[in-house]
């Protein structure tokens, strides 16, 4: 055996002295699978909008012309199906499984494709749920993408440290509230990407404020603003403030989320591009 130098990057010895890297862990996906960047959307806690800000970017970036997917990892929690109004199961074949496409031309995954009803509570364990969504990310044929998004349960428990381990991201976008409350869950989705060597690359602040139909005043129905901030805070490069917006609403319950089009997160997808 020869001496040991300490590069365990570069070495293919499994000894008692290596040093495990974040490549370590990372799990390949099919042969067939290409994808040029992956964007986790994540949040310390649940409802402030995780799957309508995923839905909403993936809608933008098909719109521009990229080959986009979306991965729903919230395993007992999935809403990607209803919001682009999949109904049949996915299907598959010899090599894997496939995913399905929504009418705009997204490719998705979800837990919802896979049940006989849709309706029927996940309940399983949680080493069960993050076996299923490695499965959705090396066992999925997903071709050819530009921008994949994956829609992340809340807070930071086993799902997020696997996505977070498996997968690898070219960083996460963080979605938040007004309230003050949620600063501190936002530090700790924050605290986790730096454990992971993962870099934020934008927070977007849902249901910022609503706009008066009639004199068009921005309402702050929870307060102010705390997204720039929050923001300036953590070291975030780009922030977006969505308000809310009933028919925003409308198209994610009618299943038309392909016609999602937020003129709010525009920017956000600006820097991803350019990523």
């Amino acid at each position: 055996m020869s001496e040991c130098n300490h590069d365990c990057a570069n070495c293919q010895s499994d000894c008692g002295d290596r040093k495990m890297t974040r490549e370590d862990f990372l799990v390949k996906p099919h042969e067939t699978t290409h994808v040029k960047k992956i964007i986790g959307v994540v949040s310390g806690k649940g409802g402030v909008g995780k799957s309508l800000v995923t839905s909403a970017l993936a809608a933008l970036s098909n719109r521009r012309g990229h080959a986009t997917a979306i991965l729903d990892s919230d395993i007992t929690g999935p809403s990607i199906p209803k919001a682009f109004g999949l109904h049949e199961r996915a299907a598959g074949n010899q090599q894997g499984i496939l995913p399905s496409v929504t009418a705009g031309g997204i490719k998705t995954m979800s837990v919802n494709l896979l049940l006989e009803d849709p309706t029927a509570p996940v309940v399983w364990r949680g080493p069960v749920i993050a076996g299923a969504v490695q499965q959705f990310w090396k066992d999925v044929l997903w071709g050819d993408v530009d921008f994949m998004f994956i829609d992340m349960p809340p807070g930071t428990g086993d799902v997020a440290l696997t996505v977070f381990q498996s997968i690898p991201l070219d960083g996460i976008v963080i979605v938040t509230t007004p309230q003050e409350l949620v600063t501190m869950i936002v530090e700790k989705a924050v605290n986790m990407a730096k454990l992971m060597e993962i870099p934020v690359l934008g927070l977007v602040e849902n249901m910022s404020y609503v706009e008066c139909p009639d004199c068009g005043k921005k309402i702050e129905l929870f307060g102010p603003s705390r997204a720039e901030e929050t923001a300036r805070a953590f070291g975030i490069p780009n922030v977006a403030r969505m308000p809310i917006d009933p028919a925003v609403a409308a198209l994610i319950d009618s299943g038309c989320g392909d016609a999602l089009d937020c003129v709010a997160l525009y920017g956000l997808m600006d820097a991803l591009e350019q990523l």
